[in-house]
């Protein structure tokens, strides 16, 4: 198994881009990203099933300069818009200020994540504001849902740092907030996969033209 570095990154290399904007975008072109890291690894650390797919569209990405269509759903919408309002009431339970940023790419400059907020010198939070089902499913099982588990021990990853927070919001309900620790063992077969990826990405884009 590949050695990788999993100390803290103090000079992260930080896009300074509102998320959704054409800059951000085109940062994340062609380059895999911790939202869709599930698409590379299962929760159990396997290789995943969708990975040659995934790994299909970034080299088309990467060629075309263009990417595929994102459908959006009336939930996934929703949740865009409540994300400001999830902000400020997680801010309001824990008493920080949640750091926006763009686009944080890996040392290697090959794929990235995209955080919803980090906090001082060793945390970050991803925001969910799901469907009413969804978020009290989460909130019964009490731990990360296990299709986001990969994108928040990803962010950890390429951050470096040592704790997320999950949080689900749903503006009727309480919110749902769980403290995820790094998982070693599950960060360093990421990387493996990421490292597989990349190679096979870089290797396709140069025998396609």
């Amino acid at each position: 198994m590949t050695a990788h570095c999993l100390c803290w990154r103090r000079n992260l290399r930080i896009l300074e881009a509102e998320q959704g904007t054409q800059e951000w975008l085109d940062a994340r072109l062609g380059r895999p990203s911790a939202s869709q890291f599930s698409k590379l690894i299962t929760t159990a650390g396997k290789p995943s099933a969708s990975a040659d797919d995934y790994i299909s569209e970034m080299i088309a990405e990467r060629i075309t300069g263009e990417r595929e269509p994102i459908f959006v759903n009336e939930w996934m919408q929703r949740g865009t818009e409540l994300e400001p309002e999830a902000r400020a009431t997680y801010e309001f339970m824990h008493g920080v200020d949640v750091k926006e940023v763009g686009f944080i790419l890996d040392d290697s400059g090959e794929f990235g994540c995209s955080p919803d907020g980090l906090i001082n010198d060793d945390g970050g939070v991803e925001f969910k504001c799901p469907s009413p089902k969804n978020h009290i499913a989460w909130s019964r099982k009490g731990v990360c849902p296990s299709k986001h588990y990969a994108q928040v021990q990803g962010c950890l990853y390429i951050t470096g740092r040592e704790w997320w927070d999950f949080m689900s919001y749903h503006p009727e309900m309480k919110p749902f907030v769980v403290r995820v620790e790094r998982d070693e063992k599950f960060i360093n077969k990421l990387a493996d996969q990421i490292s597989l990826a990349v190679e096979e990405i870089k290797s396709e884009v140069r025998n396609l033209t």
